[in-house]
């Protein structure tokens, strides 16, 4: 009974983040996150039982017809979430929370080449971006939220946001409860610390009248030649024929 308690959460997990969702039967059907998650839950069921060649033969199988790559091994909570799913590798020693999201390309994998647990475990309530990949026996606490394409390669806190490569940890300000589907709100760590290093030294240029000129003047002390501008960003754009394509 607990086994289909967990597959009748894999499906309620769907139409509560896939506003794509529009009934059971195409969830049923058309769903490769879904049919991911119930091979493995098969196949988790014949490794732990020492059924294990049975077992990878249904994992390849799973993965031949979803493009989702799961270990019999790893444990994996109720209510995962893979949306499209094409490229996700999940690596054996991996323990996954529950109501964890997970994007397509994402792969959690291993750094080590110990038979030891070397594979990252994912706090319930994690949503981790297209793309990313979270690497090691590392830690990735309750409510965090993996932005696409990030390097993670260290433990993660609770409720972190992590950007970039290597991944950067950004605290929130405010708590968050349940899935994080916010995807658009990702910092921009370099950007901003490189405007902020700009304005600094902006105002010390001019707090110690020094001016840097574009173009020298034939004595080499800038006659004639115009202040060098500095190439901040405007808002969210970065201006300037530094910055010309």
């Amino acid at each position: 009974m607990a086994a289909f308690e967990k597959m009748r959460s894999d499906v309620r997990a769907v139409f509560e983040r896939d506003p794509a969702a529009r009934n059971t039967f195409e969830a049923l059907l058309t769903y490769p996150g879904v049919h991911a998650v119930w091979g493995y839950r098969a196949a988790h069921w014949l490794w732990r039982h020492r059924l294990r060649l049975l077992a990878r033969w249904i994992s390849t199988a799973v993965r031949f017809f979803t493009g989702i790559e799961i270990h019999p091994a790893a444990r994996i909570g109720r209510a995962l979430f893979i949306d499209h799913g094409m490229g996700v590798v999940i690596g054996e020693t991996a323990e996954i929370g529950d109501n964890v999201t997970i994007y397509h390309g994402v792969t959690l994998g291993g750094v080590s080449l110990s038979k030891g647990k070397r594979h990252p475990t994912i706090g319930p309530d994690v949503t981790i971006g297209a793309g990313a990949k979270v690497l090691g026996a590392i830690e990735v606490g309750a409510g965090a939220r993996i932005g696409a394409n990030a390097v993670v390669v260290k433990p993660v806190p609770p409720e972190a946001v992590v950007v970039g490569v290597p991944g950067q940890v950004v605290m929130r300000s405010e708590h968050h409860s349940g899935p994080d589907l916010d995807h658009d709100r990702l910092p921009d760590t370099i950007g901003a610390s490189l405007a902020s290093v700009m304005r600094r030294l902006q105002r010390v240029e001019e707090s110690l009248d020094i001016h840097v000129y574009e173009h020298a003047g034939v004595n080499g002390n800038g006659n004639g030649a115009q202040p060098a501008a500095v190439h901040a960003p405007e808002g969210d754009v970065w201006r300037g024929q530094d910055f010309m394509i």
